[in-house]
């Protein structure tokens, strides 16, 4: 815990100043998405940073409010209003508690390489996308801005990595644009920022079912796209700072910001692949850099709100754009000819399903229900029955592979179950046998060979397979007879 705390000190601190700065116009924007007033979502990015820089389980990971989390809150808030927002948030915290508690975390090991490749890629591009009104129909000056501000990001690291050149970029553009007067889009035009700290409060909304029915769906809705969210932008900073995490904690952490935030009137987020990766390669590594993001907004927004107001919309679209073309794996395009086209598949369905609905859920589900679909046609070819047929007439069938639903029919074809021989030995010991389908299978092949008059012997299951054939399978039971159709 002291080097997760203490161990990048002077990196930790000058990152979260970038990522805090960073937060204010996204959390803005993302409550306007949600139908709220902007000090929400300023709020919500506070508490749910803070809280997870504590207890959460991924080291310099930025949670806050997120635009997946404000799309799904919308038809709620519109229908009913922030108060019942706010028993979504709170609820939807319970239930991410209780996914950490009982290790549902453990599910994202069926997340594959391919889905998370699409994710991220899907990501580059909405961040990217997000900042285009900030560039369609503007004048010149912002063009030249934002190409200043990228200039100074991408050239300053050459001369000096002393400070985030992010960072530099924001104070040099805002310092500019004061200086001469230009007439662009500021922070303070996208809405009022908030003047006091936040304070504690019931939501005001009758404690009865007939809330819990209102609000129980989005709940659980927010609690899925944000562990999903959270689970997969931490697994990619593990990868980007070569360290782990605890994902169960991180379930837990994620369930208490979002309890917290909801009594303290902001919505509920989850962790951003976009800022972490600006808290990453601005050099945080440590829990110090996300306490320092949320404790720093809320004094830049509360007590210099004037000043944060005089940032120019340019120059963070400047840093956004910075981190669109950061995050995009560049490699996977290349890979898109060297890897099996079911991986590319995967890969680019995630991402077109995500960018076309704007949904991080629809979007690693089609991955994550593509690659099922192709790991079993793969494996489901991987069966191979050989026959041979002894001297006294015992046909030999000696099977090989793995025996599941996508492959059970493939096994019983494989079977000729019309020819007239004494004797049939099945030999099952290269073969595992995985679930209902492939006894029901062997159950097939055996009891119709019996009917037939024929002497059917199976051997050389393993354990595994001998313990679900004797609780699932019929055939070896007393009385068992042949089932009507093949």
């Amino acid at each position: 815990m002291r080097q997760q705390w203490l161990g990048n000190i002077r990196g930790d601190v000058l990152a979260g100043l970038v990522v805090a700065l960073a937060l204010i116009p996204e959390a803005i924007a993302f409550s306007i998405i949600a139908g709220v007033d902007p000090r929400v979502g300023l709020y919500a990015s506070f508490s749910i940073a803070v809280v997870t820089a504590i207890v959460g389980g991924r080291p310099a990971m930025i949670s806050a409010a997120t635009g997946a989390m404000a799309l799904v809150m919308v038809t709620l808030v519109r229908d009913h209003g922030l108060q019942y927002l706010l028993v979504a948030t709170v609820l939807a915290g319970a239930l991410q508690i209780l996914a950490g508690l009982f290790k549902l975390a453990s599910l994202m090991r069926f997340v594959s390489r391919s889905v998370i490749t699409g994710f991220v890629n899907a990501l580059a591009i909405l961040i990217f996308m997000a900042q285009l009104p900030e560039l369609i129909g503007m004048p010149w000056t912002v063009y030249a801005l934002c190409a200043a501000g990228l200039a100074v990001i991408y050239l300053l690291p050459r001369v000096t990595r002393a400070v985030p050149s992010p960072l530099v970029a924001i104070v040099l553009g805002t310092v500019f644009v004061a200086a001469t007067g230009l007439d662009v889009r500021t922070v303070s035009d996208m809405g009022a920022l908030p003047d006091s700290l936040p304070v504690f409060l019931l939501p005001d909304v009758p404690w009865t079912w007939e809330t819990l029915r209102i609000v129980f769906p989005v709940s659980a809705t927010l609690a899925v796209v944000g562990l999903l969210e959270s689970l997969l932008t931490a697994r990619i900073v593990d990868d980007m700072t070569d360290t782990p995490s605890d994902k169960h904690r991180e379930c837990v952490g994620q369930g208490t910001a979002n309890i917290v935030t909801g009594f303290l009137g902001g919505m509920a987020g989850c962790a951003m692949i976009g800022q972490s990766v600006i808290n990453v390669k601005s050099g945080g590594r440590g829990r110090l850099s996300s306490l320092v993001a949320g404790t720093v907004l809320l004094a830049l927004v509360v007590f210099a709100g004037s000043w944060v107001g005089m940032i120019p919309m340019a120059v963070l679209v400047a840093v956004m754009i910075m981190v669109s073309i950061g995050t995009f794996s560049w490699r996977s395009l290349v890979d898109l000819r060297r890897h099996p086209p079911g991986s590319s598949v995967v890969m680019l369905a995630t991402v077109a399903v995500t960018v076309a609905t704007h949904d991080l859920a629809k979007g690693v589900l089609t991955g994550v229900l593509l690659s099922a679909l192709f790991f079993a046609r793969r494996v489901g070819r991987l069966l191979d029955v050989e026959d041979a047929l002894d001297a006294d007439g015992t046909r030999h069938y000696v099977v090989r592979g793995q025996v599941f639903f996508a492959s059970a029919n493939a096994f019983g074809d494989a079977f000729d179950l019309l020819e007239r021989v004494p004797r049939v030995v099945i030999d099952l010991t290269h073969a595992h046998f995985w679930d209902l389908s492939a006894i029901g299978a062997l159950d097939t092949v055996v009891m119709k060979l019996r009917a037939r008059g024929v002497e059917v012997e199976v051997l050389g299951l393993n354990a595994a397979s001998a313990t679900l054939v004797e609780r699932l399978g019929v055939h070896d039971k007393p009385g068992a007879s042949a089932p009507s159709g093949h």
